[in-house]
């Protein structure tokens, strides 16, 4: 299969998974950067494949068969991010960006090497969880958004949800980490940001950020 068919299938299995995203034809062409007239053709493409089940107007649904192909690239995009990360200490960002690129050139065999290499890791280090060898997530997902935290209690960062320089950059600066623990300060509701204690650090966020930082209860 071509990149770009990988790439559309695996928007459409990464928007479904995000609860403030849909799976329409507009929403998939922002993501990767085409006309919704492409976006649109390729859905039609690849219903006729058998991968998607398409309906004007209506959000995209993968078929199982669309959906194995989505989660084959996730694993392999994921477990490359888990590599780069060990092996070269590279951002958060940086890992990202290499691994859309070395997705698509990655074999099942090679992908299996690099699982065992790192132990079978469940999870990369963003905390997204890594598909196994036949396309299954085995982890329970029972993360909040930080938005939806509690105040006085204490979380850990469970999983960063973006691929923004500038979100990655300022996560690094503040000790916002996967795997970190922080505690809810403040939760001001009307205006829709969060304080919270970190490290030595004391920070307010907005709802940009923390509708996309997702946390675990301690």
């Amino acid at each position: 299969m071509s990149i770009a068919i990988e790439n559309f299938v695996k928007a459409i299995y990464k928007n479904d998974k995000h609860d403030t995203q849909d799976t329409k034809p507009g929403n998939i062409a922002k993501k990767l950067g085409i006309s919704n007239a492409a976006a649109t053709d390729m859905a039609k493409k690849l219903a006729a494949k058998d991968l998607l089940n398409y309906e004007k107007y209506q959000a995209l649904k993968l078929t199982d068969k669309g959906t194995k192909m989505a989660l084959n690239v996730v694993r392999k995009h994921r477990l490359w991010e888990a590599f780069l990360f060990k092996m070269f200490d590279m951002s958060l960002h940086d890992i990202h960006r290499e691994a859309e690129l070395l997705e698509h050139q990655t074999s099942d065999l090679l992908a299996e090497k690099i699982s065992e290499y790192l132990g079978h890791p469940k999870f990369d280090p963003h905390g997204d969880p890594i598909p196994n060898a036949d396309g299954e997530i085995t982890t329970e997902d029972t993360s909040i958004s930080l938005s939806d935290a509690i105040e006085g209690k204490t979380y850990t960062i469970a999983r960063l949800m973006s691929d923004d320089k500038e979100f990655f950059d300022f996560c690094a600066q503040n000790q916002i980490k996967y795997r970190n623990t922080l505690t809810v300060s403040k939760q001001f509701i009307a205006n829709k940001m969060t304080q919270i204690s970190i490290g030595s650090n004391t920070i307010v966020l907005n709802e940009d950020f923390t509708k996309i930082i997702y946390v675990d209860e301690n």
